[in-house]
């Protein structure tokens, strides 16, 4: 069972702004939160099926606001840093947002190639790393729900697990609209973003009974923007001490190699 007294009687923060997308994406993020991914990287690696061969990875979260894209990003990222070849794809037809978070343009797209469009899949790598690939959302689509729970989503999904070791799903919240579960039955497991502060207890619940219902694989929860000592990218309170260690390494580092 999930303890959720950590979301009660707190005050609720606003929603991420476009500064905050940039210091937590990627190599912007504090030495702290770097390792915390790392971290959710190697948990994967024990709650991942043995012997799958590309592991489909959903993120999602109970409500908008959370975190889930930002999160998205970032795993796959650290995944694609390690050596795997990774594909991160935005499933969120309605309200996209990895295309903007990343300075891309948002077509081609998911939805162009469920419409039977082709693309090489050279056009979706990218310039940071050689090995991580990013499909945007592309065009808005009137039926995405249905698009993605639809026999060709299938068929793509399976010819790219043909070429990546990763495939890391960007997907709507699971309160707002069905299009997370419609997606379900095509992943392997779900991650559930939660942020401290932000995030109601009711909502969270509520997600979960959802994917329950839905026999969806609870990969875990992943609690970010913490102010207590937890979470991808809060003030921990060990903060100083890793921010320490980080700068006294490099420096022993520098006067090794001087040495």
């Amino acid at each position: 069972m999930f303890d959720f007294d950590f979301l009660k009687k707190k005050k609720k923060t606003t929603a991420f702004s476009v500064e905050d997308n940039r210091k937590t994406l990627h190599k912007n993020l504090e030495f702290t939160a770097t390792e915390q991914y790392k971290l959710l990287r190697t948990n994967l690696d024990f709650t991942l099926p043995q012997g799958e061969k590309c592991p489909v990875i959903g993120v999602t979260s109970s409500m908008r606001g959370e975190g889930k894209s930002v999160t998205a990003i970032n795993l796959s990222y650290v995944l694609a840093e390690k050596g795997n070849k990774v594909l991160l794809i935005d499933c969120d037809l309605r309200i996209p947002s990895v295309a903007k978070k990343m300075e891309m343009h948002s077509t081609p797209g998911l939805t162009d190639l469920l419409m039977g469009k082709t693309a090489a899949i050279s056009e979706f790598q990218t310039k940071i790393l050689k090995n991580w690939y990013i499909i945007p959302s592309g065009s808005i689509p009137p039926n995405p729900s249905e698009l993605l729970g639809s026999s060709r989503m299938e068929t793509v999904l399976e010819e790219l697990k043909e070429a990546f070791s990763y495939i890391v799903l960007d997907l709507p919240p699971v309160n707002a609209v069905s299009d997370a579960l419609s997606v379900s039955h095509l992943i392997t497991g779900m991650i559930v973003v939660v942020r401290e502060n932000y995030s109601e207890k009711k909502e969270l619940e509520s997600c979960l009974r959802q994917l329950r219902l839905s026999n969806v694989h609870v990969l875990g929860c992943v609690m970010n923007d913490a102010k207590s000592g937890g979470g991808l990218y809060g003030k921990y309170k060990k903060y100083k001490y890793y921010k320490e260690y980080h700068r006294t390494s490099s420096d022993e580092e520098k006067e090794e190699s001087e040495n």
